[in-house]
């Protein structure tokens, strides 16, 4: 659940940084963010939270196509010769993690 936003940001979407380890997320990495709530799809890339907060921002341009209270989808891929195995969190309204599957 996208929890703020800030258009003057130059970009990015900002999580905890508890929620990017239990998802394997880097600061900086390239991630697609799908808003389950509008359909609105977009590139940008990881900006490291304050963990345990649960804030989840999108900022800059992104901010006008995503906003505070969307439910969202966020992606990331990578190229490998080996199998990849994904990891999947499902959180709840307050962005705490309810199952994680990998």
């Amino acid at each position: 659940m996208i929890t703020g936003s800030d258009v003057d940001y130059e970009g990015s979407i900002e999580i905890p940084t508890d929620l990017m380890e239990a998802a394997d997320l880097w600061p900086g990495e390239k991630v697609l963010v799908a808003s389950i709530t509008t359909g609105a799809r977009l590139e940008t890339y990881v900006l490291a939270g304050q963990p345990g907060t649960g804030h989840i921002l999108i900022n800059g341009g992104a901010a006008h196509l995503i906003k505070a209270g969307e439910r969202v989808a966020i992606m990331c891929f990578a190229l490998s010769e080996t199998p990849v195995v994904s990891k999947n969190l499902l959180l709840d309204e307050k962005n705490n993690v309810v199952r994680k599957s990998q």
